[in-house]
């Protein structure tokens, strides 16, 4: 495959990737955060099967195929239920500024593991990203610690799902690219994560599903955007330009909030958009000082 190609085919993933929150919130409020999770990664896992093709379990090693599955699919929970738990489709926005944290955790994690050293400018970046997220979650009222925490307060279970899956996701990146051996077990791991919450789903809700054609089509569109989008950035990792990629993909929370308000129907202010900002700048900076080595 020709390397702009492969290049143009893996920036395709961080439009597709940027459309999710706010189809997941739209799936979500009609079907209810578990339900809705659950029917979205079931679809997601049926267009990677027909994307990629049936993985082979003996081709993958064991430890990744235990600590990959375990880690991506409590990751792949904490995005879809922080969103779905969300009490309005701005808070949704805000949750997911606060998953977008991982990026810099990962290169921060990254050069820990690997005993690279640690420069100020990867501080910097991590302070520029924190900074970033607060101006989010004090909403109209900047930084303002006594408005986040309330924030935080209303909705302590999806804010601490988003951070919690921003953790999970760091650590999933970091320690998968030591013990996959070069396999990609992205088809089992969703067919795990959406068992998992279909279990969830079978104990803990009763909501019927009203499948309207509005829905249908969103369902359709945000499983394409999850199962393609994976599959789109392993071709362009693989095959593409990864600096190219790399550097894009941290221009996502500004496109991810962008694409959510319009889906929604939101109103974000000033601050957030310059919280969005600084967060992607953050994570550009980490990027760099780990690029600097």
């Amino acid at each position: 495959m020709p390397h702009s190609r492969a290049t143009a085919i893996g920036l395709t993933a961080i439009l597709l990737w940027s459309t999710i929150v706010g189809l997941i919130r739209s799936v979500t409020e009609a079907l209810g955060a578990v339900g809705g999770a659950a029917m979205v990664y079931t679809l997601s896992s049926v267009i990677l099967l027909i994307a990629v093709g049936v993985p082979k379990l003996s081709a993958f090693p064991r430890r990744y195929l235990i600590w990959g599955g375990l880690l991506f699919a409590a990751y792949e929970m904490c995005l879809s239920l922080s969103i779905g738990f969300a009490d309005s489709g701005t808070q949704a926005i805000e949750v997911s500024m606060v998953n977008y944290l991982w990026p810099s955790l990962t290169l921060l994690l990254t050069v820990i593991t690997s005993k690279q050293t640690l420069r100020p400018l990867i501080f910097v970046g991590m302070t520029v990203c924190l900074i970033g997220v607060s101006k989010v979650l004090g909403g109209e009222n900047g930084l303002s610690l006594h408005h986040m925490a309330v924030n935080i307060g209303s909705n302590p279970l999806s804010y601490g799902l988003a951070f919690a899956g921003a953790i999970i996701w760091s650590v999933y990146c970091v320690l998968t690219k030591k013990i996959a051996k070069g396999c990609n077990g992205i088809t089992l791991f969703f067919i795990l994560t959406a068992t998992v919450l279909w279990l969830q789903f079978a104990f803990t809700e009763n909501q019927a599903f009203n499948f309207t054609p509005q829905l249908l089509i969103e369902l359709s569109l945000v499983s394409c955007a999850m199962g393609l989008g994976y599959a789109a950035w392993n071709t362009g990792i693989l095959y593409g330009n990864v600096t190219v990629l790399a550097t894009a993909s941290y221009f996502t929370p500004v496109l991810s909030a962008f694409f959510a308000a319009q889906l929604l129907g939101e109103s974000l202010g000033i601050s957030f958009w310059l919280g969005a900002l600084l967060v992607s700048a953050g994570s550009l900076m980490c990027w760099w000082a780990t690029r600097a080595h």
